[in-house]
């Protein structure tokens, strides 16, 4: 009840009633007329002269009238001052053209100022200019004059939203240098006329002067304030998630920055996803409305003319019919309405509506601040879109835009996470018959095309709430979610006689023909890994089997290799078996090599040369990953101590494993590590997947920062296959990042490849952090990343991974020896042409 506008206005015009009671009556005089007059234009004079501050719908504005109210407390008493000053605010409402509650208000709180100073000035001694005390009175008075005013707008605000916060109150304290300002510009100009009637020409213009300095200093203010608001704006953009939450933020930011109504942010559609229409609103109700997702809206037609100056502004007052229209179907009085750059290329679409103030609108200024604010979204925008690309390629498969492995891991974990007690899910795997057979004859594009044709009638057929995704090669996957094995099964035959067809590739009709393989959770698994691992089982007995097989524990012959191989590791690393090899890594510009990755590799005497990605997932698995990291370190730094003992000084890098970060004693055991070779920390490079550095566990703790502080260097390994932000990399100690090779292999004939990688090396740099790209198998692709200013090459344009011995031939063969630079301990080698 007591938030209502009448209810506002009712509590100042008692305020007003009273403090008019206590003193008017006693404040009777009769000036001349033209002494009223000429005080009556003073104040509107001022009072049109005014430094507004904004607080949501409150408007709380600063003028230079209290100057003149001295003059008129002494020269025409305290009833005459309340109607001069009164008359003269009542015309500057009007020309504001507020409403009537807030016209009430004002005038209500003008008394209240008056009577306030006259109180005071009743309870003092009577006025004479001639005693320095009087002066003294004055301040009081005016002093007194501005708390009340001050205060009674902040219960305006406190009634009808809120509590305002003590920032309003501390905004507000410049205004108290007003009133001993104004008393001795006052005074000084009435014991001047005092003296000489041609005072007054000397007064006269030190007045407007005052004015006109306080209008400058006003419009200065609201231009200061501007440029820090969009400062601040621009920090918090910055900070930005690169998802949804991150877009309302945006516009969450533009709509408090220019205190609006509504912010309304439409984006065109980008990779899987539909268009996007974003709205923030005041009251936080407002989820959609007309206007902002219409291509064919005026408004939205104008401000994304290509012609188009910066942001459109219009106008209720200033409108023709069909700008009425536009602004009526949004039920707003006035909006500005700008483009937004995006990644894909097509413009989206910002709009304000409504400045929430009864007494500011939109002006100009306000469309140079959406300018500015502009530079600042579009780069928010880009920057989120980008790393949606990314995040999308890296669970996605290129070629048929179908999940990749990744995903369905991630889909069926969800899955069965979900309701852990009743979830059930089909899993069935796919292979292409003939898929190896038509990539040898006819070539990677023909391939490419039967990959395409089966994707698509797999999609075609498969339920609609089925997951179809690529694994690798010819192979594809069916999640089915809620199927039991019975019924999983009656779907992968259906699905395979659907997908037996003939398809013209290359010119050729060709059989697609697959060869399915199913599991069922919970039957087979309760988890993804281990429900793929047995669909694949289940497809390689497929293979011999009539082209559909399920899981059999039978089948189960790789659990028992993995056993064995598990029970097998740490005698393998003591015996020899597992050895490590080394890639080379050159600096672009100066063709030295700056490194060289250690990688583990492990040839077994029964089962030949064993998956590196086999046994790692295994010694994480079986926790014995702490003792592989520790022996490809171990090797890693004694060939380094051994190029040292040489005068050569070449880096070497080892990945860590998410599960080492996890360990409380890894610090340790690399620091002991580096001591026991006698290496230096910046002579060793740590590199970690992305999903292990953004790990929460791991950015909750110091292990990074500890790890840094060796003077070792952190590398962020297969950039843009993870889920890291902008906000994220530049809180870790990272020192560069790793592109993905799959980025990497397609640049010289995908421009879009080209495009990605490009950005990642634009986003590290500008984050400080230098760039490798693995898998550079080309001069084309070298030639690409050198010219967007890639730090480092690595691939087998280079060198494929080499043992020790043959890396020694190919240093012998392949390089010089470069002298030491200027304040360099020891030289280093180059790649010679």
């Amino acid at each position: 009840m007591i938030r209502r506008p009448e209810m506002i206005v009712a509590v100042a015009l008692s305020v007003a009633a009273v403090l008019g009671a206590l003193t008017l009556p006693h404040a009777w005089t009769t000036p001349s007329v033209w002494a009223v007059l000429a005080l009556f234009l003073a104040f509107l004079l001022t009072e049109a002269s005014q430094l507004e501050l904004e607080f949501r719908r409150q408007t709380f504005a600063v003028s230079p009238s209290e100057l003149v109210l001295v003059i008129a407390l002494v020269e025409v008493g305290g009833v005459w001052a309340v109607i001069a000053r009164v008359a003269a605010v009542a015309i500057v409402l009007v020309r504001q053209s507020l409403p009537l509650t807030k016209a009430a208000y004002n005038i209500g709180l003008t008394v209240a100022e008056v009577c306030t100073a006259l109180l005071v000035l009743s309870w003092l001694p009577p006025l004479d200019l001639d005693d320095p005390l009087s002066w003294l009175s004055l301040v009081l008075a005016l002093l007194a004059a501005t708390v009340v005013g001050i205060l009674m707008t902040c219960l305006a605000i406190w009634l009808s939203g809120g509590f305002p916060g003590w920032g309003l109150l501390l905004s507000a304290i410049p205004a108290f240098a007003v009133a001993p300002l104004s008393v001795v510009v006052g005074v000084v100009a009435l014991l001047l006329t005092r003296e000489t009637a041609w005072g007054w020409v000397l007064i006269g213009p030190l007045v407007l002067g005052a004015v006109a300095m306080f209008r400058q200093s006003s419009h200065a203010i609201r231009e200061r304030r501007t440029v820090q608001q969009v400062y601040d704006f621009a920090r918090r953009v910055e900070l930005v998630t690169p998802d949804e939450a991150g877009t309302r933020e945006i516009v969450s930011a533009v709509r408090e920055l220019l205190n609006a109504d509504r912010v309304a942010l439409w984006l065109p559609p980008y990779l899987d996803e539909g268009p996007q229409l974003v709205v923030d609103a005041a009251d936080g109700e407002l989820a959609w409305y007309d206007g902002p997702g219409d291509p064919d809206d005026l408004i939205r037609q104008r401000a994304l003319a290509p012609d188009a100056s910066g942001p459109v502004l219009l106008w209720a007052a200033r409108a023709e019919p069909r700008e009425l229209a536009a602004l009526a179907r949004r039920h707003a009085r006035e909006v500005l309405g700008a483009p937004v750059v995006t990644a894909a290329g097509e413009p989206g679409y910002l709009e304000v509506c409504d400045r929430r103030s009864d007494v500011v609108t939109f002006a100009d200024g306000d469309r140079s601040a959406l300018e500015s604010m502009l530079t600042h979204v579009n780069a928010a925008i880009r920057q989120q879109q980008l790393l949606s690309q990314i995040r999308h390629d890296g669970d996605h498969d290129r070629l048929t835009g179908l999940p990749n492995r990744q995903r369905l891991g991630g889909e069926i974990d969800a899955l069965l996470l979900a309701e852990p007690a009743t979830a059930r899910a089909g899993l069935v795997l796919a292979a292409l018959d003939g898929y190896t057979d038509v990539t040898d004859t006819l070539g990677h594009a023909a391939s490419d095309e039967l990959l395409l044709v089966t994707a698509g009638l797999l999609r075609e057929h498969a339920p609609p709430q089925a997951v179809v995704a690529r694994m690798e090669g010819g192979q594809f996957a069916v999640l089915l979610p809620g199927l039991s094995l019975a019924a999983t099964e009656r779907a992968a035959r259906r699905l395979r006689e659907a997908a037996s067809t003939r398809a013209r590739v290359a010119g050729l009709d060709l059989e697609v023909a697959l060869t399915i393989g199913v599991a069922a959770a919970p039957v087979h698994g309760s988890e993804s890994g281990t429900l793929i691992q047995r669909a694949d089982v289940a497809l390689l007995a497929a293979q011999g089997s009539g082209g559909v097989a399920t899981y059999h524990p039978v089948l189960d012959q790789q659990s028992l290799r993995r056993l064995q191989l598990g029970a097998e590791l740490e005698t393998a690393m003591a015996d020899g078996q597992i050895s490590v090899v080394f890639q080379p890594i050159v600096d672009t510009r100066t063709a030295d090599i700056v490194s060289v990755e250690t990688l583990v590799r492990w040839a077994h005497p029964r089962y030949g040369d064993i998956s590196p990605d086999d046994f790692i997932s295994l010694a994480e698995q079986i926790g014995r990953i702490g003792l592989l990291t520790d022996h490809v370190l171990d090797r890693a730094l004694d060939r380094c101590r051994r190029w040292l003992d040489q005068d050569i000084a070449l880096s070497v890098a080892v990945n860590l494993s998410a599960h080492c970060l996890a360990e409380p004693d890894i610090v340790d055991r690399v620091r002991r590590a580096l001591r026991h070779h006698g290496v230096p920390g910046e002579l060793l490079t740590l590199e970690l997947t992305e999903g292990s550095v953004v790990d929460d566990t791991v950015r909750n703790s110091t292990v990074l920062a500890d790890l840094h502080a060796l003077g070792l260097r952190l590398s962020m390994d297969d950039f843009g296959t993870g889920y890291s932000s902008l906000s994220q990399l530049r809180l870790l100690p990272i020192d560069e990042l790793k592109i993905d090779k799959s980025f990497v292999l397609g640049m010289s004939t995908s421009q879009n490849e080209s495009f990605i990688a490009r950005s990642i090396v634009e986003l590290a740099h500008n984050l400080g952090l230098r760039v490798v790209a693995e898998g550079v198998e080309d001069e084309v692709t070298r030639d690409l990343l050198t010219q967007m200013g890639c730090d480092k090459l690595q691939g087998f344009l280079v060198s494929r991974p080499l043992p020790e011995d043959r890396l020694e031939g190919w240093l012998l063969a392949r390089t010089g020896v470069r002298a030491a630079a200027p304040g360099a301990t020891h030289r280093r080698l180059f790649v010679r042409t």
